[in-house]
C-alpha cells in the first residue's frame, strides 16, 4: 500500500441552499478541491460520491456520473456509495484505497445531500430508511428515540446528568460561532437548552443536529506526486471501516457502538499510534449524548467519563483533547452524505494551521463517521506532513 496525501479540499457552507440542484452543490465543492490542489483534472482516475437520500428527497440518482460530467472529468469509474450517515466517510475510504492500492494516482471523494426543502415528516421517513424497517421500523422508534434510550442507560450506569450533556451542546454551539461553514453556531446556556422543546425524553431540541444541505470534497494523490501540489498536503495515516448491528436488538449494550470501537482499534493499529497521540477529534455528534458515547468508544476518554470531561471543559479547544472544534453536527448541521467528508475538510484545515478555531500545534487528527443504528462506521487518522 502506498502513502496517500490529501492534496485539495473544498466545501460549501452547510445550511439552506434553496433552488441550487444537488449535483451543483457537489460540483462546487469538488471543483474547489481540484483547483486548490494544482493537479490537472484530467489526472483524476476515479470518483467516489457519498450520498444517502437523493432519490427519495430530490428525485435524482446517478449523482456520481452527473458530478463527473459537470467537472469535465474523463470516462473514469464513478461510483455512488451509501452507508446512511457514514456515506461520506465510506466515499473517502474508497478513494483512499484506490490510490493506496495503485489503481490510480489521483482520486476524488465527494459527499453531498439536499434535505431542507422537505417537510419534517418526509425528511424523517427518508432518514428512517437507515433502520431495519422490518424489525425496528414497525416499532415506530426514530433515531431521537434510540439516542434517548442510550442517554437513559448511560445515566443509570455512569451517573451522566443533564448538566454534563448540556456542556456538549454549549461547547459545540460556541465552536460553531467561529466557523463560517456552520449554520447554527450560538451562545446557549444550560437554562436555554433545558427550556428548548422536548423531542424524545430526555433529548431536547438543542440536543439534536439540524437537517442541512451541503457538499464537501477532497482530492487524494499518491505521495510521489507531492512536488506537483500547490498546497501543503496532509498525510492519511489510516482509514478504517467496520460493520455493527443493523438492528437495535443486535446491540447488547446501547452505551457503546461496537463498530466505533473496532474501527478505532483498526485505525490506531494501521497508523501505529494510540488514542493518547491524537491532538483533536471531529466526531459524529448527531445528538449530544452521541458525542459522550463516541469519545468513550474511541478511547480518548475513559469509559463512563465522557460527561465529566465535557462538563469540566476538557474537550474544549485548549483542553485535554479538543472534540469537534468545527462545531460538529450540532452546529454545522448534518447533510448526511457530506458529513464524513466535511469532518475531514475541517481536520485538514487544522493540520495546515488554517482553521478559524485552531487547535494549537495540531499534528494528528482523527475523524469518526457513524451510520444508522451503528451499522457502518469509518475512522480516519490524518497527520501533518512536517510532523
Amino acid at each position: 500500500m502506498r502513502q496517500v496525501l490529501i492534496a485539495g479540499i473544498g466545501s460549501t457552507p452547510f445550511g439552506r441552499h434553496g433552488e441550487i440542484a444537488i449535483q451543483s452543490l457537489a460540483i462546487r465543492a469538488a471543483d474547489t478541491a481540484i483547483r486548490e490542489s494544482g493537479i490537472d483534472r484530467k489526472e483524476v482516475g476515479a470518483l467516489y460520491l457519498g450520498n444517502f437520500v437523493s432519490g427519495p428527497l430530490t428525485g435524482q440518482e446517478v449523482l456520481a456520473g452527473l458530478v463527473a460530467d459537470g467537472l469535465g472529468l474523463g470516462q473514469i469509474p464513478c461510483t455512488k456509495v451509501e452507508g446512511a450517515c457514514a456515506s461520506g466517510g465510506i466515499a473517502f475510504r474508497h478513494a483512499y484505497l484506490a490510490v493506496a492500492s495503485g489503481m490510480c494516482d489521483v482520486a476524488l471523494a465527494v459527499g453531498v445531500e439536499k434535505m431542507t426543502h422537505a417537510d419534517t415528516a418526509t425528511a424523517t421517513a427518508a432518514l428512517n430508511c437507515a433502520m431495519d424497517n422490518r424489525s425496528d421500523g414497525i416499532s415506530g422508534l426514530t433515531f431521537p428515540g434510540l439516542f434517548g434510550l442510550a442517554w437513559q442507560i448511560h445515566a443509570e450506569r455512569y451517573g451522566t446528568n443533564r448538566e454534563q450533556v448540556s456542556a456538549v451542546v454549549t461547547k459545540n454551539k460556541a465552536n460553531g460561532l467561529l466557523n463560517p461553514l456552520a449554520q447554527m453556531g450560538a451562545t446557549v446556556g444550560a437554562d436555554q437548552i433545558l427550556q428548548s422543546p422536548l423531542i424524545c425524553d430526555p433529548l431536547r431540541l438543542y440536543d439534536c443536529c439540524p437537517t442541512s444541505d451541503g457538499a464537501a470534497a477532497l482530492l487524494l494523490v499518491a505521495a510521489d506526486r507531492r512536488s506537483e501540489l500547490a498546497t501543503t498536503p496532509i498525510s492519511v495515516m489510516a482509514s478504517a471501516q467496520t460493520r455493527g448491528s443493523a438492528r437495535i436488538a443486535g446491540h447488547p449494550d446501547l452505551c457503546t457502538f461496537e463498530a466505533t470501537v473496532m474501527a478505532a482499534k483498526a485505525a490506531y493499529a494501521q497508523a501505529g499510534i494510540s488514542a493518547k497521540d491524537v491532538d483533536f477529534v471531529e466526531l459524529h455528534d448527531c445528538f449530544s449524548i452521541a458525542e459522550i458515547i463516541d469519545t468513550e468508544d474511541l478511547g480518548i476518554v475513559p469509559r463512563g467519563h465522557g460527561g465529566g470531561y465535557a462538563f469540566e471543559g476538557r474537550t474544549k479547544v485548549g483542553g485535554d483533547i479538543p472534540v469537534n472544534p468545527s462545531g460538529g453536527l450540532l452546529s454545522k448541521g448534518h447533510p448526511v452524505g457530506a458529513t464524513g467528508l466535511g469532518q475531514i475538510y475541517e481536520s485538514v484545515l487544522q493540520l495546515r494551521g488554517q482553521h478559524p478555531n485552531q487547535v494549537r500545534d495540531a499534528a494528528i487528527g482523527l475523524t469518526h463517521n457513524l451510520g444508522g443504528t451503528g451499522v457502518a462506521c469509518t475512522v480516519n487518522i490524518l497527520k501533518r506532513t512536517d510532523a
